[in-house]
C-alpha cells in the first residue's frame, strides 16, 4: 500500500486534517513528497534546497490537489501515483498543500494558490540548475490544483512540457475534453438528496477518467465536435477514418491501446461503446420518432441503448444514421431487437417499414457489419430478429 496517509514516522504521510480544522481555517504549508519506482510506497520529502533521490534526467510529474473542505486526503491520490509509475519510470511529486486548502470557505483556499505556485517554481528552478529540462516537467492539477499548475506554467512562459487540468469548463488548452458534454455524469446524484456526492461527484469524475486512461487495457477515445448536440446526433464520429487524422485520446496515453471509446458510464474503464444504426425506410409518409435497440449474444448477455436524444426523421428511401451507445461491447451479436416510438401517449399507433437496417461498430470498425431486411416495426412493440452479415459491398 502507498504510504500517503499513515502515521508511520519513517514514511512521511499526506496531511490529514479534521472538519474542525476546515471550520477554523488553516495556514499554508506546502510539502513536496517524492515517489519513484525505487520508492513507490514510501515518500521522500523534498524541497528547493534538497532534491533527494530525484533524477533530473527523467520526467517529473507534479500532482496538485485542490480545495479540501473536510480536511481529508484525496481518495484518488494513491491510485494516481501508482498509475503514473506503472506507465513510465519517472519522478512523481505529490504537492501536499492540505494546510491551506482545508477550509469551508472556498475563497480562502483559492487566495493561497499563487503562493503554492511560487513554492513550486522555486523547486523547479533548482531542478533546472541541476540539469533538468522544462520539456520533462509535467503537471497534473485537480480543481484549484489546476489553477496552481496554470500559474506555474505562466511563470515559465508556457514552456513546461505539459499541463493537464482536471476540473475547468471553459476551453483553454491545446485540446479540451468534455465527457458527456461536460455536464452531468452518469452515476452521479441528480439532486441535493444525494448528499455530499451531489456536490463533488461530477467534478471528481475527471480524475477517475484520467486514471482510466492510464490503464493498458483502456484508452478513452474522444471525438472533435462543435457541440454535444451535434455529437449525439452522430455528426462528429468520423475521425480516424482515412484520410482524416486519428481520434484524440483522453489523458496520458503514451501507447496506442485497443480503444475503449469516448463518453462515460459506470464501468471499470468509464466508457461506452459506440455503434451506428443505419436505417432505410419505405413508408409513404414521413415518420418522426426514436429507436431503442437491444443486443444479445449467444451467452445471454444483453446491452441496450435508447436513442431518444432527438427524434429522427424517417423518409422514404433515405438512410438515417443513429448513434447508439452501449455500456457493454458484445463481440458476437446473436439477436437484435428494435422498438420504434413516436413518444405520443394518445392517438394512433404507427408502423415504421424498414427496408434495411445495418449495425456497425465504431470501436471496432474491422468487425463484420450486421444487416436485416424488410422489417415492420409496430410502435412500442419490440421486434426481435437474428441479423445476417451485410454483403461485401455494404461493408463500408
Amino acid at each position: 500500500m502507498l504510504n500517503l496517509y499513515n502515521t508511520d514516522e519513517t514514511c512521511p504521510s499526506f496531511t490529514r486534517l479534521s472538519f474542525h480544522s476546515a471550520v477554523v481555517g488553516t495556514g499554508l504549508n506546502v510539502r513536496l513528497m517524492l515517489y519513484t519506482r525505487r520508492n513507490r510506497t514510501c515518500a521522500q520529502v523534498v524541497n528547493s534546497t534538497f532534491l533527494g533521490n530525484l533524477n533530473v534526467t527523467k520526467k517529473t510529474t507534479f500532482v496538485v490537489h485542490g480545495f479540501r473542505p473536510t480536511g481529508s486526503p484525496p481518495v484518488w491520490m494513491e491510485d494516481l501515483v501508482q498509475g503514473l509509475l506503472d506507465v513510465e519510470d519517472m519522478n512523481v511529486i505529490v504537492v501536499d498543500w492540505n494546510r491551506g486548502a482545508t477550509t469551508v470557505i472556498y475563497n480562502h483556499a483559492s487566495s493561497k494558490t499563487r503562493k503554492v505556485a511560487v513554492v513550486l517554481k522555486e523547486f523547479i528552478d533548482q531542478m533546472l540548475v541541476q540539469g533538468a529540462s522544462l520539456d520533462d516537467i509535467y503537471m497534473i492539477g485537480v480543481s484549484l490544483g489546476a489553477h496552481i499548475a496554470g500559474f506555474v506554467g505562466k511563470m515559465y512562459n508556457g514552456q513546461l512540457g505539459r499541463i493537464t487540468a482536471l476540473g475547468y469548463k471553459e476551453p483553454l488548452g491545446n485540446i479540451d475534453f468534455y465527457p458527456n458534454g461536460g455536464l452531468d455524469q452518469p452515476g452521479c446524484p441528480k439532486t441535493i438528496l444525494g448528499g455530499l456526492r451531489y456536490f463533488k461527484c461530477d467534478h471528481q469524475r475527471s480524475v477517475y477518467l484520467y486514471l482510466s486512461s492510464l490503464r493498458e487495457n483502456c484508452s478513452i477515445t474522444a471525438y472533435p465536435c462543435d457541440s454535444y448536440r451535434d455529437y449525439r446526433n452522430g455528426k462528429c464520429v468520423n475521425c480516424g477514418i482515412p484520410p482524416k487524422e486519428s481520434c484524440p485520446l483522453l489523458g496520458k496515453s503514451n501507447k496506442q491501446f485497443s480503444p475503449c471509446p469516448s463518453l462515460t458510464v459506470l464501468s471499470p474503464c468509464f466508457a461506452v461503446y459506440h455503434y451506428f444504426v443505419d436505417i432505410i425506410t419505405w413508408n409513404k409518409n414521413i415518420r418522426r420518432g426514436s429507436i431503442t435497440i437491444k443486443l444479445r449474444d449467444k451467452a445471454g448477455n444483453i446491452t441496450e441503448s435508447k436513442i431518444n436524444h432527438e427524434p429522427a426523421v424517417f423518409q422514404k428511401y433515405h438512410q438515417v444514421s443513429l448513434l447508439a451507445r452501449f455500456n457493454q461491447d458484445l463481440d458476437k451479436v446473436a439477436t437484435i431487437s428494435l422498438v420504434f416510438s413516436t413518444g405520443s401517449v394518445i392517438g394512433p399507433r404507427y408502423k415504421l417499414r424498414v427496408l434495411r437496417m445495418k449495425l456497425r461498430s465504431l470501436a471496432h470498425p474491422e468487425r463484420p457489419q450486421l444487416c436485416r431486411y424488410d422489417l415492420v416495426l409496430m410502435e412500442n412493440i419490440e421486434t426481435v430478429f437474428q441479423p445476417i452479415l451485410c454483403p461485401k459491398n455494404l461493408q463500408l
